[in-house]
């Protein structure tokens, strides 16, 4: 079993409590609530980091350039994803960010591009 250690404080009283007044956005959206809930089951239950490539949809993945970061997604077409650093081989992780840019926020580009209105091709 990975031990876990939360960097952020607000982001475990999310995950144990299901609140938290940082991550209030989060809270009201109930399918993410559980989602995160079953994630974090299991990032606690994994024995390594394999155990987490195995399972499919998190999208486990190691990102470069990150001084050693990994990242699991929270829900299947969301771009939300728990960034965590390893250590010791993969046994104790700790938990360092609940993140909505790690593959860009797609809403907000998509509005910035056309200025917030539908764009017109005809």
């Amino acid at each position: 079993m990975l031990q876990i250690v939360f960097d952020d404080k607000d982001l475990e009283e999310l995950i144990t409590t299901g609140y938290n007044r940082k991550y209030r956005k989060y809270t009201r959206n109930e399918k993410f609530m559980q989602a995160l809930a079953i994630a974090y089951n299991y990032l606690r239950n994994a024995e390594s980091t394999n155990d987490l490539r195995r399972i499919s949809f998190l999208h486990y993945e190691q990102l470069s350039g990150t001084n050693g970061k990994s990242s699991i997604r929270v829900v299947n077409g969301m771009v939300e994803r728990i960034i965590f650093r390893e250590f010791d081989g993969g046994i104790r992780i700790v938990v360092l960010d609940l993140d909505d840019t790690h593959y860009g926020n797609k809403k907000w580009e998509s509005s910035t591009i056309y200025g917030g209105a539908p764009r017109d091709d005809d």
